[in-house]
Order: C-alpha cells, then structure tokens, then sequence
C-alpha cells in the first residue's frame, strides 16, 4: 500500500511540480495585483489630500487679500482727500453765499437758516441771470464793502493781510469749477486706486502663497536624518510657519510686501494727476446748473477712462501701470525706508537681496502682462458701473434699482429723466468716503465678483514653481514615498486650480507679452470658472 502510493506519487510529479508552481505564480500575481491597487489607492488619496490643501490654502490667501486691501485702503484715500478738498471749496462757497445774504437780508435771519448743501448752493445759483457774470458782482460787491485798506505800522506801503486775501479770493465761478473737477477726480482717482490695490495685492499674496506651500511640499518630501528616523517628531508645516519659508525668508517677505507704499503715497497721487487733466478735459465745459441725463453723465464717464486707459483694445493691452505701482529700482531703498523696513544707518549694506529681487522682476512682468490691463478693465467695469448705474442713478436721478448682473456703464437705458449736475456732484463728493472705507465697501464687494480676478489669482498661484527652487539640488533628492507625493502634488496644483503649470524659462520670458503658456493656463482658469458657476 506504502510502495503502491510512493509509485502513483513518482508518476505524477511532474504534474504535482506544475501544480505547485501555477498556484505559486498565482499567489505572487495576486499579491502583486493587490499591492498596485493599495499603491493606487494611496496615490489617489494622496493627490485627493494635496487638492484640498492647495485649494484651502488658495481660498485663504484670497480672504486675506481682501482683509489687507481693506486694512491699507484708507492711507491712500487719507492721501487722496487730502490732495482734492473739495469740502474747503464747499466751505468757502457757502461762506460767500452767507455773505451775499447778509447783505440783502437781516443776521437774524442768516443765523436761523440750516448750512446750506452742494445741491442747496447751486438752487441758489440758478436764481441769477447768468452763472459767469454774477461771481464777478459778487466778488465786487465784497470788494467794495471791505472799506479802505490799512497800512502797516513798519512799512506803509505794505498790504494788510485782509487785503491780500481778498485779492486772492476767488470767484464763485473759479470755485464751481475746481469743485466740479475735484470732486470727480477725487471718485474716480479713488476707483483707479482700490481696483489697482486689489490687483498688486492679489499678486503679491499669490506669490508669497505659492512659496510658502512649495515650500510646506519640499519640507514634507526631505528624508528625516539617519538618526532620526527612529524618533517621533512633531512638525509645522502649516503657513505660519516662518521657518520653513526658503532660508527663513520672512524678512524678504515684509520687505516685498512693504513695497506697496508706492501706491499709497506716490502713485495714487500721480494717477491723479492724470485722472484730473481727463476730468478737466471732458467735464470742464460743463455747467453746475445744467440737467443732464443719467446716459449722458456716462457718456462722459466713458469719454474719461478712454482717456486714462487708452481708447481701443490695443491701446489697453499696452497701457502701462508699473510706475503707479512700484518704485523705479533706483527708490526702492527710499520706499523700505519710509516704510519703516530699513533706516538711514542701514543704506551702506545691500537691503534687495536675490530673493527679494526675483519677487519684484516676477510683479512687474505681472503687471506689465496682458492680462493684468485685461483684468484690471474688467474691475474697472464693475467699479464704474456701480458709481454709475448705482448710485449716482438712485442718489441723484432717483432711478429705481435694477439688477447689477445687467448694470454696464456702456448699456444704460435711455431715459428721459434729467438732474442737475450739482447734485451729482454731491454725491460724488460722498461716494468718495464710501469708495475708500474699510468698512461696508460695497465697491470693493462689486470688484470681488469679477470672474476673472479669482482666475488670475489661480495663474499666478500654481504657475511657474520651477523658479520658486529653494535652492541647487533641493529638489533632486532619491525618488520616496514623500518624494513622489510632493512631485504629485506639484503636478496636481495646476489642476485643482483649473490651470496648467507654465513652461520653463527665465521669469521675464515667462510672463512678457501673450506668452502661450500663460494665455493657455488663463484660457483654462477662465474655463474653470465658468464651469464652478454653470
């Protein structure tokens, strides 16, 4: 029995040897199949994982650019006010009005009557037979009612300083004028300024944003030391996290960021001067007293951004904001001083490092890009309207409110309700204040929700990580587990964000003109966003 199983099992095993190792192959191929899917499945849950924290990350840099926009707003408009007084015009044009019914009416009266308004002022003003020739009565009436002049005890042939004021007092034609001019320059100087604010902070947020999550990547994806592999470390890799910025970069950060005192002080008021000679252009011939229509006041809106912004698309694209900005390379060290990044002890030492100056190439490529002027219209668009359709429409021509999904200050409905042009100036005096509150800033909500300004972030967000290298051979580490998540997470940042990463290349390459690259990420940015709102 023994010996007749020992023969069956020589005689089968070949076949028994086969068995063994079909199930053998089997069993590998089995673990082998099972090993790929979890392999899979921990790359899906990675790259599930790297989405959600780009996408966190990249809505909270927007918040915060939102909340710096408002924080830094009201030291541009402080500046703004204080470069157009255009309540000093008021207060002085009610004064005269004071003075001109003192003469025809009793002190008791004038004392009992309320401070009259813009709109108050120029009621008055219609009363006369002619704008022009009563302002110069006016002013000789005041002349002849001062009395004969004093000299000075010293010097007798000196001017008394009532005398002098009075020669310099001007007339209340002078001052319809500069108030009609300040008060619209003052509206729109402050539009050009947040849609301006918003789009350099959304840049320099972007970048800064983009380098601390490289960085948080990179971080995660370096192998612990040799001996400490077997010790349990607790780790930052959030963004507050100064230290894993590259080479503990946070003072390159505030010092790029302080960079934005150029538009709050100096550029801001140079973009009013070329505001102001529009306004002058296309307004100067205007009357206070005349009635207008809502369609002709945009008429004439228009007609001032032509001139601001150029007239035809071409002429936009090539319109150039980088003075307003940012400081020429020679008054960098004069903004980090008067920003308070440096003191005058520190000028002997190099304050723009090679960090710092590869963010400021990078912005200003940004901003001298097609995109930019292209985006920048577009809040612009949405600012006016607003202003326009809005609340000069409900405010002044006691329009009732319509839906500002249709509200376009190109595609007004005729209408044949007229205001005078006084009372708009009143409310482009007031509008002013709303325009540059941190609080309740219904401009800066209308900007907001412009499409493409949340695409635009995206680009400059997940574009271009090949420059943001921390350092030689940083990346090129031994292929990991963490080191092939990071390489994921990189190549999935462009995706999540609707955009593809851009070419390699020199940072300037990158961005000059309508770089294919870059118009490629923003077509699909643009797509995105259409897609989350279809």
């Amino acid at each position: 029995m023994i010996g007749a199983t020992r023969r069956w099992f020589r005689r089968n095993r070949t076949n028994f040897a086969v068995g063994a190792g079909v199930l053998g192959a089997g069993y590998l191929a089995g673990q082998y199949v099972l090993g790929k899917l979890s392999e899979a499945r921990q790359r899906m849950s990675d790259e599930r994982i790297a989405k959600e924290n780009l996408r966190r990350r990249f809505e909270q840099n927007q918040e915060d650019c939102t909340f710096t926009v408002l924080a830094i707003l009201p030291t541009a408009t402080e500046n703004v006010l204080d470069a157009l007084p255009v309540e000093q015009v008021l207060e002085e044009l009610q004064k005269q009005k004071a003075e001109r019914l003192a003469r025809s009416v009793g002190p008791s009266e004038i004392a009992s009557s309320a401070p009259p308004s813009v709109a108050d002022t120029a009621e008055d003003d219609a009363k006369s037979s002619s704008f022009q020739s009563e302002s110069y009565v006016h002013a000789s009436q005041i002349a002849a009612g001062e009395g004969a002049s004093s000299t000075d005890s010293t010097n007798g042939g000196t001017e008394t300083s009532r005398e002098r004021e009075r020669k310099s007092k001007k007339s209340k034609a002078q001052l319809w004028n500069e108030m009609k001019i300040s008060s619209i320059t003052r509206a729109f100087t402050l539009l050009y300024t947040l849609s301006l604010l918003t789009l350099l902070t959304r840049i320099q947020l972007n970048l800064l944003g983009r380098r601390n999550y490289l960085a948080s990547v990179v971080s995660l994806a370096s192998p612990p030391p040799a001996n400490q592999e077997s010790h349990i470390s607790l780790e930052n890799h959030d963004d507050d996290n100064f230290e894993q910025a590259y080479g503990n970069d946070f003072e390159t950060n505030r010092r790029y960021l302080s960079l934005s005192w150029w538009l709050l002080h100096k550029g801001c008021l140079n973009l009013m001067e070329r505001v102001r000679a529009a306004v002058k252009d296309v307004f100067g011939s205007l009357n206070p007293r005349e009635e207008i229509t809502l369609e002709r006041l945009s008429e004439l809106t228009l007609e001032v951004r032509k001139k601001v912004e150029g007239v035809t698309e071409q002429e936009r694209r090539t319109c150039k904001w980088l003075t307003y900005l940012l400081p020429a390379q020679d008054q960098e060290e004069y903004v980090l001083q008067e920003s308070g990044m440096t003191s005058s002890s520190d000028s002997s030492s190099p304050t723009t490092t090679a960090s710092l100056r590869r963010l400021i190439d990078e912005t200003s490529d940004l901003i001298d890009s097609p995109a930019f002027t292209h985006v920048l219209t577009r809040l612009l668009d949405a600012a006016f309207s607003h202003l326009i359709d809005v609340k000069i429409s409900q405010l002044s021509y006691k329009i009732p409110p319509i839906s500002e999904s249709t509200a376009r200050v190109q595609e007004i409905v005729g209408t044949d309700v007229k205001a005078k042009v006084a009372n708009s100036l009143a409310v482009f005096c007031r509008q002013a204040h709303s325009i540059g509150s941190s609080a309740n800033n219904e401009y800066l909500v209308a900007i907001e929700q412009v499409r493409e300004l949340e695409a635009f972030a995206a680009v400059v967000y997940s574009s271009n990580f090949e420059f943001e290298s921390p350092g030689p051979g940083t990346l090129s580490r031994p292929t990991t587990a963490a080191g092939e998540s990071n390489r994921t997470s990189l190549a999935v940042s462009g995706d999540m964000l609707g955009v593809g990463l851009s070419q390699p290349g020199s940072v300037r390459q990158s961005w000059a003109g309508a770089d294919a690259g870059f118009e490629s990420a923003w077509g699909k940015a643009l797509a995105n966003e259409d897609g989350k709102r279809g």
